[in-house]
Formats: C-alpha cells, sequence, structure tokens
C-alpha cells in the first residue's frame, strides 16, 4: 500500500513526488516517459533560477532532483484507471495493479491534431508535432507551421536557422502571444505569415510535397512544402480518473488545494483547469497536491 501514487512525471509529476519525499510518504509514480510536454520545447526563458535553457535540459534537471529522493519510478507504464475503494484507491496501469491512500493526476497535455485530410497518412512522413524532435530532419526545406500562438512560433524561431523556408499559417487575423517572439518572426526574411489562412489538406506521394490553403475563407492557394508543423495547442490527456468533473476543455477541474470531486484524489498540471499553462505553475499545482494529499492523510486515515 502506497501512501501516494503519481500519475505523470511532466514538472507538476516530479514537484509532488519530491515534496511527497520530503514529507517520508511512500510513493510510486508511474509515467511513460520523464520531462512531459515541457522537454519539448526550444528554450525556456521564464523558469525562475535559469535565464535560458532548453527544455530538455530543463527536464533533465527535474529528473536529477527527483532520483535524488527514495521515489519508486516506473516509466513507460501507463495508468489506466484510478478505482476508488473504501478508503483508498486500486491503480489499474498496463503493467499491472497497485493500491494507494491518495492519487495525484498529473498526466498532463497532448498534442491537438488539425483533423484535414492528409495529416494522419503523412504523420512522420513530413507531418509532425514537436518541432524540438524534429526540425533537423528539415534542414535547407522549405516547411510549413500551422498555428498562432506561442507554440507555433515557437517552432517557427526553431526552424529560422534550419529551414530554407518557413511559412507562418495562421487562421486568426494576428499572430497571439509573447510580442517578443512576435518581433523575431517578423524580422526574419525566412518567414512568410499568412494570416485569415485556413488548412484545407495535406498532400504528397510517399513525403509531403504541398498543402491546399483557403485564404480569407474564398481564395484558394497552394504551397510546396516538404514539411508541415502542426502546432495549434494541445488538449488534456485524461484518460486516469475516476469519473471526475471536467470543464468544457475536459480538464479536470480543481480547486486551490488541487482537490478534485473525489476524496483523496488530486490533479496539477496542464490536465486541471489552472488558466496558465506554463511550467511554473504545472510545478507549484504538483507542490500544492502533494501537501493537500499529505494532510488528507494525516486527517482521514491516521486520524481515523
Amino acid at each position: 500500500m502506497y501512501d501516494l501514487i503519481i500519475a505523470g512525471a511532466g514538472p507538476a509529476g516530479i514537484t509532488a513526488a519530491v515534496y511527497a519525499a520530503r514529507k517520508k510518504m511512500k510513493t510510486l509514480v508511474v509515467t511513460k516517459n520523464i520531462g512531459g510536454y515541457a522537454a519539448s520545447s526550444a528554450t525556456v526563458e521564464n523558469y525562475i533560477g535559469y535565464q535560458f535553457i532548453s527544455g530538455a535540459e530543463l527536464a533533465k534537471k527535474f529528473e536529477e532532483h527527483l532520483k535524488s529522493f527514495d521515489v519508486e519510478i516506473k516509466e513507460n507504464t501507463e495508468v489506466l484507471c484510478f478505482r476508488k475503494l473504501d478508503n483508498h484507491f486500486k491503480v489499474e496501469t498496463d503493467k499491472g495493479e497497485y493500491e494507494c491512500l491518495t492519487a495525484i493526476v498529473a498526466t498532463g497535455r497532448k498534442p491537438r491534431l488539425l483533423g484535414v485530410p492528409g495529416e494522419v497518412a503523412f504523420k512522420n512522413r513530413g507531418v509532425t508535432y514537436c518541432a524540438t524532435c524534429d526540425a533537423p530532419l528539415f534542414a535547407r526545406k522549405d516547411v510549413a507551421v500551422i498555428g498562432g500562438g506561442n507554440s507555433a512560433m515557437d517552432a517557427t524561431i526553431q526552424l529560422m536557422s534550419i529551414a530554407n523556408k518557413i511559412y507562418l499559417i495562421n487562421i486568426n487575423n494576428d499572430l497571439e502571444g509573447d510580442e517578443i517572439m512576435i518581433e523575431k518572426i517578423k524580422k526574419s526574411d525566412k518567414v512568410e505569415i499568412l494570416n485569415n489562412t485556413n488548412t484545407k489538406e495535406i498532400m504528397g506521394d510517399k513525403f509531403v510535397n504541398n498543402i491546399k490553403l483557403q485564404v480569407n475563407k474564398s481564395v484558394e492557394r497552394m504551397l510546396d512544402v516538404q514539411g508541415v508543423f502542426i502546432e495549434i495547442g494541445s488538449m488534456p490527456v485524461k484518460g486516469p480518473g475516476c469519473d471526475v468533473n471536467t470543464n468544457k476543455k475536459d480538464e479536470i477541474i480543481v480547486n486551490k488545494r488541487c482537490e478534485t470531486d473525489v476524496p483523496g484524489l488530486f490533479a496539477a498540471g496542464d490536465v486541471t483547469d489552472v488558466p496558465e499553462k506554463q511550467i511554473i505553475v504545472a510545478a507549484g499545482q504538483g507542490a500544492i497536491a502533494s501537501l493537500s494529499a499529505f494532510k488528507y492523510i494525516s486527517k482521514n486515515i491516521f486520524d481515523s
């Protein structure tokens, strides 16, 4: 019987585990990988203590910190369900079952699909969702980045030193996100910004050759590109749960103590309805969720 099982090892899950270890809680972390979505960021300039660090480097720092404590970790493992019993949980994974007094869902987010013809057919054959992972494969090639927020601009900035030409395709009137990123992109002669433009289809033979666009809801345009980076945001990975309350975005609703509507079940990070999806916010929620779990056990288990 574990005191706490944490699903996910991104900033929220790792921070929760560190705080649990410091409280001497018997803790198990179950995760597909360590680092989460944050590891795919090219540069992180707003995490306190690091003026400039890559997402992969920051994730490595998190991992080193986590493994300096006596925390059991099961990697390459997916939590399928948390089942609430009388005063504890049974946690089902794809590699076995475990029991715990409290649990934290910190499973983060995954890229949102564009949903156009050709997207699935050309995935990993020109279509990608991770510039940090795949940008080097498109050296000296023409590519399209689809999206208008920070994730799209982050991908564009990464590609500016690698690709030959970048088309930034934005369905809205203007780019959204950090002004410093927008300014950097607008100064580049490699980037062509296409606002009010909708992607209709991704085409090719064995690999992506071109994409079909609709400009201003009427004009059709074809672009010859060899790569398509889809950066239109993300959605919560809400596989684990006990029929917890969620909002319209399928995010888990939590209060200021990171409690869900299921007693003993907490949630932290980007999988929740916290308004800002930031590494530092996720880490803060992870700390709160862990401390709340400790207080829950102290009040409801040891005092009972």
